[in-house]
């Protein structure tokens, strides 16, 4: 593993070639806009990059949650909440439940929104649902080396994939103390 952040986290996209004619684009503020886009001179098509959404589950059995240990990178081999990108023609629920059927093989009944977490640097924004898993069954996909519940005192807290998912679970269990489990939103650097 790298210590260095871009290898985690790619730079920012930009076009190089229009969608709508393939021509080559240039970069610049378009009239009655306020920062830089992709633009294409030929066609005068504007190619806006938006964040990636990133959408999951907190799956609680008991008093134990559910950690996937990635079998991909970025963070090959570390712990994380079942969670991934939101596809098009989805919603966020649905997105959060994909990710965590594809890899978990959990059976889970979806709760409240819990987590917005804006993760500016790299373009995203991630959202946790809390949910009920149904039963302890789990047949991981491709993505993940393995899926277990852990409790509170089992959670590798050192070998966990993202700040999203360790903010997210330090919430939870400090939510589960207090006995309330409020929407958060926070931003990561």
């Amino acid at each position: 593993m790298s210590d260095d952040p871009a290898f985690y986290f790619p730079a920012p996209r930009r076009a190089h070639f229009c969608s709508q004619c393939g021509t080559p684009i240039t970069r610049r503020v378009p009239p009655d806009d306020n920062r830089e886009r992709d633009v294409c001179e030929h066609c005068g098509a504007i190619h806006y990059q938006n964040p990636r959404i990133v959408v999951g589950t907190l799956p609680v059995l008991g008093d134990r949650v559910l950690l996937c240990r990635r079998a991909i990178e970025p963070r090959y081999d570390t712990w994380t909440l079942p969670a991934g990108f939101m596809e098009l023609a989805e919603t966020i629920s649905e997105g959060a439940m994909r990710e965590t059927a594809e890899e978990a093989g959990a059976s889970i009944e979806l709760g409240t929104l819990y987590t917005v977490i804006d993760v500016a640097r790299v373009d995203q924004v991630h959202v946790y649902f809390l949910a009920h898993a149904r039963d302890d069954s789990l047949n991981p996909g491709p993505e993940s080396l393995e899926a277990r519940f852990f409790t509170e005192a089992e959670i590798p807290w050192d070998n966990l994939s993202f700040g999203s998912v360790v903010t997210t679970l330090r919430h939870f269990f400090a939510d589960r103390k207090a006995g309330t489990f409020p929407t958060h939103h926070y931003a990561i650097d």
